[in-house]
């Protein structure tokens, strides 16, 4: 089989076409967010939801399905980065953003890429950590609910409350802040251990 043929098999295996997929849902809710009333803030939310679902499905179906690609290897991490980073500049420019959080967010991607990519190229693989699964875990929550932005009526079982979802989403997306920084001080301290253990092997 050549690469090329490669390529295309793996592109067309359904944990890809889904990754394909979420990319595509990106235009729509920034379509959504530029024409922004409470409507369209709702239903930007609930596009960025199925995107965040859609990504935990396609890593499961490639996993039971023993489909994980190369192809799949680099597509899925870029759609979420391209995903976060959209929704975040988006964010910005309605105002629910500091810059300064996208620009921290945005270096911390950069410095994880290149120190993977660095590793790559000495053979080493660098697994994801908890604190970078649970800042994923605080963002995604964070952003929807930044999306939503407007309080509404909810029924929590005990009683209905009004609930501020812009100030919700700002302390989430704080929040993720902390396991931010953390993980990529464990990226760069594996990226050295591992380094370093070569090299006395």
């Amino acid at each position: 089989m050549t690469r090329r043929e490669r390529l295309r098999d793996e592109l067309l295996n359904a944990p890809n076409l889904m990754t394909l997929g979420r990319i595509a849902l990106i235009p729509i809710f920034l379509y959504l967010l530029a024409y922004e009333n409470r409507r369209n803030s709702f239903l930007a939310a609930l596009v960025y939801a199925v995107c965040a679902l859609t990504d935990w499905v396609d890593g499961w179906l490639a996993r039971v399905s023993n489909k994980v690609t190369r192809l799949g290897k680099f597509l899925d991490p870029l759609a979420d980065k391209v995903i976060v980073l959209s929704a975040l500049v988006m964010l910005v420019r309605l105002g629910r953003v500091p810059v300064w959080v996208v620009v921290l967010i945005a270096a911390r991607e950069f410095l994880i890429s290149g120190v993977r990519t660095i590793a790559a190229t000495e053979g080493l693989e660098i697994s994801a950590s908890q604190g970078g699964k649970w800042k994923t875990s605080l963002q995604l929550c964070g952003i929807i609910c930044l999306m939503l932005h407007y309080h509404y009526a909810i029924d929590y079982g005990f009683g209905t409350l009004v609930t501020d979802f812009h100030a919700v989403g700002s302390v989430l997306l704080y929040l993720s802040l902390v396991p931010l920084i953390a993980s990529a001080v464990d990226y760069v301290r594996a990226f050295y251990t591992l380094d370093t253990g070569e090299q006395r092997g």
